[in-house]
C-alpha cells in the first residue's frame, strides 16, 4: 500500500491513506468524515480531494493494491518453492506476517468492502478468488485426496484463522502470536 519517494520518504497520499484506514477500522466507514480524516492527517478536508475523490476511493485505494500484492507474492513464493509442502509453508509465513502487520486493512476489508461501488468491488473479489485458487492448487498437490471445492473450503477456513488479527489482543508477544496462528492454520489445512 505504501509508496516510497526517491528520498526514501513515504508519499503524502499514502500517509493520508494509512490514517484513513486506521480511522475506518476503528470507527467504521460511516463513523468518519472527510473533514475528520483531513484533521487527523493535518490537512483540510477539501485538500484531501487533491488525493482522493472521496471515502469510497480511499477504501478502494487501500484494498486493491493489497489484493494485488497478496496474489503476486503468493505466485512468487509458490514458484520459488521446492514442492507443495514448502509452498504451503511459504504461503503461511507470508499471510500470517501480512495479517499481523495489517490489522486495520483486514478490518476495513471485513467490514467495508461491500460499501464500494460495483467496479472496484468486482476487481477486489476477482483478485481474491485468484489468491484463493493459488492456495487451492497447493492444497490439491499436497493432499491428493481433496477435490477442489474441499480444498477451497479449507483455504477459506485458513484465511478466517489468519485474518482474525483485528480481534486478537496484543498481550502475547508478536512472534508468539505469529507462531500460534501459523501452527493452528497449518493444522487446520492438514487435518
Amino acid at each position: 500500500m505504501a509508496g516510497v519517494l526517491p528520498n526514501g520518504r513515504r508519499s503524502r497520499r499514502d500517509e493520508i491513506l494509512d490514517i484513513a484506514v486506521e480511522l475506518f477500522a476503528r470507527r467504521g466507514y460511516h463513523g468518519v468524515s472527510m473533514d475528520e480524516i483531513g484533521k487527523a492527517a493535518g490537512v483540510t478536508g477539501p485538500a484531501l480531494y487533491h488525493h482522493f475523490a472521496g471515502k469510497e476511493s480511499m477504501v478502494a485505494a487501500a484494498l486493491i493494491p493489497v489484493s494485488e500484492q497478496l496474489l503476486s507474492i503468493a505466485r512468487e513464493r509458490i514458484a520459488a518453492s521446492d514442492g507443495a509442502d514448502a509452498a504451503l509453508d511459504a504461503l503461511l509465513d507470508h499471510h500470517v506476517e501480512f495479517a499481523l502487520e495489517n490489522r486495520a486493512v483486514i478490518s476495513l476489508h471485513l467490514h467495508e468492502l461491500d460499501r464500494l461501488p460495483d467496479e472496484p468491488r468486482r476487481e477486489i473479489r476477482k483478485l481474491q478468488r485468484q489468491y484463493v485458487e493459488e492456495w487451492v492448487d497447493v492444497l490439491c498437490r499436497l493432499r491428493t485426496e481433496l477435490v477442489r471445492p474441499e480444498a477451497r473450503v479449507l483455504a477459506h477456513a485458513a484465511f478466517g484463522l489468519m485474518n482474525s488479527t483485528p480481534f486478537i489482543g496484543t498481550e502475547i508477544d508478536r512472534g508468539r502470536r505469529a507462531t500460534l496462528l501459523r501452527t493452528a492454520t497449518k493444522a487446520a489445512l492438514m487435518s
